[in-house]
């Protein structure tokens, strides 16, 4: 991972690194999938529990999660038979947090 210390992100950004941050910002373009990450910011959760709170199949939330997850945004981990998602970084979570912030400020 390259340390940002230049104000200038044009020129510390290649071309590969734009495609990538745009794939970012198009993951975060569905509301269903920016509420997922919202719930996941809470705790740590299932498909069943995310279901109930979205209002929506487990078939529903178990395709915004794999795109989520295939986006490296979340990871799952195994307990018995349940399988629980988690927000993969600080990084996803800050992003959220500042585009909370920037759209309660309008």
């Amino acid at each position: 991972m390259r340390t940002v210390k230049s104000k200038h992100f044009s020129e510390i950004l290649q071309k590969n690194d734009m495609y990538r941050m745009a794939e970012f910002f198009k993951v975060l373009g569905n509301p269903t999938r920016i509420h997922i990450l919202l719930l996941l910011m809470e705790h740590d959760t299932c498909v069943s529990e995310l279901a109930d709170r979205l209002c929506y199949t487990q078939s529903a939330v178990s395709h915004q999660l794999n795109i989520l997850k295939s986006n490296k945004l979340i990871r799952q981990r195994r307990e018995g038979k349940m399988i629980f998602y988690t927000i993969t970084d600080q990084n996803v979570k800050l992003a959220i947090e500042k585009g909370m912030k920037y759209i309660l400020q309008k």
